[in-house]
């Protein structure tokens, strides 16, 4: 075999190992878009994922989804918040989403077959929402049996209705509703507006109307605790980054903006 051909023979192969790396490289990029793995720089799935979420997390939803994909670049997070029993209708539905937290365990314990398995990530207790001032002068639970005063409660099939009936049936109160609403924020809203004098809330949704509602305290012996529960759904397209998500509710760091909320630790 003569020097040239073999210089040849040489250089043909080096061109074709150079033409191949590149379409190597391709092919693997390739795949991961085909598998859709994609992750960030935490090793995070990233997703656009929807979460369904009790009325009374509204606010502090909001701030913890901002911190989360503060923290999770190329995540975002659309909550869609509402009581606790439309939610579990939209689940029950088929509604397009990656989570759900409630406002009760109840709730949630009648998805079993559509979520992953629930943690609690918070707890919370009632007060009563008065007018700014309280001028109807509402000092404890038994006021609230008045018949001059317009009292405003949830329905009863919402968590914080079950929880409201709970309480004043446990303490033999009896309450005539002017309304009842699908939720606790309705319920807060009708205070503010002065279309009720008093309405049971939760602590931290009148902490939410400060300078526009009173919130009295009711006493630990006569409360309720409220329970939050948060699980991925079964039906999500998104599972890996809907679970990293729900994993992050219980971090300090989630933690902390519940608290600084007002609601408490589980």
């Amino acid at each position: 075999m003569s020097y040239a051909f073999t210089r040849r023979r040489t250089a043909a192969v080096v061109l074709t190992a150079a033409l191949l790396v590149p379409l190597a490289g391709c092919g693997s990029d390739d795949a991961e878009k085909n598998s859709g793995a994609k992750t960030g720089a935490s090793g995070t799935p990233k997703a656009d994922l929807t979460v369904l979420a009790a009325s009374s997390l509204t606010d502090v939803f909001k701030t913890a989804g901002a911190a989360y994909e503060k923290s999770h670049p190329g995540t975002k997070i659309t909550f869609s918040f509402a009581g606790s029993q439309e939610l579990a209708a939209q689940v029950k539905q088929g509604a397009p989403a990656d989570a759900l937290v409630t406002a009760d365990t109840k709730t949630m314990d009648g998805l079993r077959s559509d979520t992953g398995t629930p943690t609690v990530i918070a707890k919370n207790r009632l007060v009563i929402a008065t007018v700014e001032g309280n001028p109807k002068k509402v000092d404890e639970l038994k006021d609230l049996a008045d018949s001059t005063l317009k009292v405003v409660l949830a329905a009863p099939e919402v968590p914080v209705g079950r929880y409201s009936k709970k309480i004043l049936d446990s303490q033999k109160i009896v309450v005539k509703p002017v309304s009842e609403e699908p939720n606790v924020r309705a319920v807060l809203s009708k205070v503010e507006l002065g279309e009720a004098d008093a309405g049971l809330v939760y602590k931290t949704d009148a902490a939410t109307a400060t300078g526009k509602v009173d919130a009295v305290e009711i006493p630990d012996a006569q409360n309720a605790i409220a329970q939050y529960p948060a699980a991925t759904l079964k039906t999500s397209k998104n599972s890996e980054a809907a679970a990293a998500f729900v994993q992050w509710l219980s971090t300090p760091e989630a933690q902390k903006i519940l608290k600084d909320a007002g609601f408490q630790q589980p």
